[in-house]
């Protein structure tokens, strides 16, 4: 029999239920199944261990070891709740361990999205034999998770790692509840609604812009749009560009500071455009950061690329297996 350990990663719009077999240090994904998130939680939490419950049915040979959950914040690790986070609204104060633990009668353990990122990229990614290590999502918004001393570091109640609230600006994109943040400037969103304000500058200067190519389209800016008119050389793209990186390169001086990390490892949107990134970045942190500190760090795209999400929830499976022995 073959241990395998399954992770539930629950999503704004979809869940996902993946198994996953580690050997060598390497992980595996040998099943999965994503369904829309039901809008009750009670539905949702069956729903999974239904699904659960079918892929360990067709994959014989395998022994259930340990379930981690990855889900967005705010929640209680320790007593495995959901704390009504911004994309699941209806999930209030909900305990999604009890069920778990009493169905499948293994480990059952929960981290937010970010945390959950930063495990997978530390067990099995970029940040691999590291002990100090920070990963940042910058996709729809930004968030950390921090390794600290060879443990994953969560905070008093789960809020360690909420960067992207912290103010970059007095004055910029909204990020976070806050404009001129962290995530204001670097996420997705907050890319965009830079783009917007810049290319309605643009327009009003009766300049044009490979961006969009009209007053009415500029609602519809996303920071893919922005990226690629940038790859092509248009030149306001490449300056909201330069913003992003200066802020990013800001942000992470704050971090080489603060933690004195030997790795940071930044997922979605800089591992899509480090190219336009790094240089940029780099040289804002080693204006900013402690050049003792700045040296013995480095600033890498998630070693994990696009699959990160997936594995995110088996590495707080594995995590709490083994912090529970």
């Amino acid at each position: 029999m073959n241990p395998v350990l399954a992770g539930l990663d629950i999503g704004g719009t979809k869940c996902a239920v993946v198994l996953g077999i580690e050997k060598d240090n390497e992980i595996q994904i040998v099943a999965k199944q994503t369904f829309s998130t039901p809008s009750r939680p009670e539905e949702a939490l069956t729903r999974m261990m239904v699904e659960l419950e079918k892929l360990m049915a067709e994959q014989k040979g395998l022994v259930l070891t340990a379930i981690g959950i990855s889900c967005g914040g705010p929640l209680d690790s320790k007593r495995g709740l959901i704390l009504s986070p911004p994309n699941l609204p209806n999930w209030n104060h909900i305990d999604v361990l009890t069920p778990l633990r009493d169905r499948f009668q293994v480990p059952v353990s929960i981290q937010n999205d970010a945390n959950a990122c930063a495990l997978a990229e530390w067990k099995w990614g970029a940040g691999k034999g590291t002990r100090n290590m920070v990963f940042l999502t910058f996709g729809t918004g930004m968030g950390a998770g921090f390794i600290l001393d060879g443990r994953l570091y969560t905070g008093t109640n789960d809020m360690a790692g909420e960067v992207g609230h912290v103010r970059l600006e007095q004055d910029g994109p909204i990020g976070y509840g806050k404009a001129g943040s962290f995530e204001g400037f670097c996420s997705g969103g907050g890319i965009a609604r830079l783009a917007q304000m810049k290319v309605n500058e643009w327009f009003e200067k009766g300049k044009t812009t490979a961006i969009c190519s009209s007053q009415e389209e500029i609602a519809r800016i996303t920071a893919k749009t922005v990226a690629e008119a940038a790859q092509a050389g248009d030149l306001l793209a490449n300056q909201i560009y330069q913003i992003v990186g200066r802020k990013l390169g800001r942000g992470l001086a704050l971090l080489v500071d603060f933690l004195n990390p030997e790795k940071i490892v930044i997922g979605s949107i800089y591992l899509r455009q480090e190219d336009l990134l790094k240089p940029i970045v780099m040289e804002e942190l080693r204006n900013e950061a402690l050049p003792y500190s700045f040296k013995v760090c480095t600033v890498v795209p998630s070693g994990l690329k696009e699959a990160v999400g997936d594995l995110a929830s088996l590495s707080v499976a594995k995590y709490g297996l083994e912090n529970e022995q």
